[in-house]
């Protein structure tokens, strides 16, 4: 019958436009997520070039959460990684991941079992990173607590976990106008002065461009450990670039071509810089003072003040263990609701740490607060939260 020849007909025109008219595979491979795509690419010279032009087109930050506590054998966050990247629309070009402390590394002390341990998160790490693509910088870090906004949409609630299993990977792609690049620095036992020609090399000197940087110390309970992170600290504490971070229990990723693996018993600084003239952040310090809803609020409300545009803008949140619902009294949650009550569509991720690193700075496009007095602010703290908002351009 002539039903059949009609349908192959159509199929026929159907199979010219997809292998002839651009625009139109173009808006086919715009539903696909970033993997089908680069499987897609492969079909034929035309889809290859939309592909490309798709991709150059996701410059959204996306992240993976994983909050649900999973089978024994491996981290929440690996499970949830392996089956999200598989819809993220971003290809992902720097991570930064977070995973708790306590699941990450088990909780017995008997010596056969702590060998065991440092094993168990050498292989969470390396399962995480055999999940990213091979060319993706990656940074992770083990912390005692986590602050994750559950995925789906930027205005989900943002959760304090401070204990149980959790954790979260943020992907950032490629921005134009952007530079993103992981740094470490560790302690050299031979030298007591650090040697600032490494600086240069990370881009974090002579580099016009840099506007924040978040710093991670590890195995702070090291002799030299708050020294060594005073030499990495002082000579960034510039008014131009917003500094954000805390003391993290390990890092457990550190991917990218000049970074080697340290002697374990070392200590030292991680972290994350951030490079770009459209780049705005700003920063709070809550320190003790902060024990109630409102002065959290009043807190945020600062932050506000910043006029940081929300749209492609992150926030961090670095707490204290000491602080969370045992500091607020049996309230929890209490500093992710109020920054979710002033930034409603603004994601939050963060940790609970040993330490914090920052203070009060805003630096945006036509505005840098700079103290009136000369005395360098200090950053080093014990007891607070420091909160970050960095927002990255503005994307089409």
């Amino acid at each position: 019958g002539r039903g059949g020849g009609g349908a192959m007909e159509s199929a026929a025109k159907g199979g010219y436009v997809l292998a002839n008219l651009a625009e139109v595979v173009e808006r086919v491979l715009g539903f696909l997520p970033t993997k089908a795509l680069l499987r897609a690419a492969c079909v034929c010279r035309l889809w290859r070039e939309c592909a490309r032009r798709t991709l150059r087109t996701r410059q959204r930050i996306a992240w993976v959460s994983a909050l649900e506590p999973g089978p024994a054998e491996n981290h929440t966050l690996v499970r949830a990684l392996a089956r999200e990247l598989e819809k993220v629309h971003v290809l992902p070009q720097t991570v930064l991941y977070i995973a708790d402390a306590e699941t990450f590394s088990g909780h017995e002390e008997c010596h056969e079992q702590k060998k065991a341990r440092k094993r168990n998160s050498k292989e969470t790490a390396l399962a995480l990173e055999k999940l990213l693509p091979k060319r993706c910088q990656v940074l992770g870090l083990v912390t005692p607590g986590i602050v994750v906004t559950p995925m789906g949409s930027s205005s989900n609630q943002p959760q304090e976990i401070e204990e149980g299993e959790a954790g979260f990977a943020l992907l950032f792609p490629k921005i134009d106008g952007v530079k993103i690049h992981t740094f470490h620095f560790s302690k050299d036992m031979k030298n007591r002065v650090f040697d600032e020609s490494k600086f240069a090399e990370a881009g974090l000197k002579n580099n016009p461009d840099l506007r924040v940087v978040l710093l991670f110390g590890y195995n702070s309970w090291k002799t030299g450990a708050t020294r060594f992170l005073h030499q990495i600290v002082n000579p960034l504490n510039e008014k131009s670039i917003i500094l954000a971070g805390g003391q993290v229990e390990s890092f457990t990723s550190l991917t990218s071509e000049n970074n080697h693996a340290q002697p374990g018993d070392a200590c030292g600084v991680v972290g994350l810089a951030f490079s770009g003239p459209q780049i705005q952040s700003a920063t709070v310090l809550l320190d003790q003072d902060v024990a109630d809803e409102r002065t959290a609020e009043a807190a945020m409300q600062r932050l506000k003040a910043a006029n940081i545009p929300e749209h492609n803008t992150i926030g961090f949140m670095f707490a204290c263990v000491g602080r969370g619902y045992r500091h607020y009294k049996t309230k929890r949650n209490m500093e992710a609701d109020a920054f979710r009550k002033f930034f409603p569509n603004v994601p939050l991720f963060g940790f609970f740490g040993h330490g914090e690193i920052g203070c009060d700075r805003i630096v945006t496009g036509n505005f840098v607060l700079r103290e009136c007095n000369d005395i360098k602010d200090d950053l080093l703290h014990g007891y607070t939260t420091v909160m970050t908002l960095i927002h990255l351009g503005s994307t089409k």
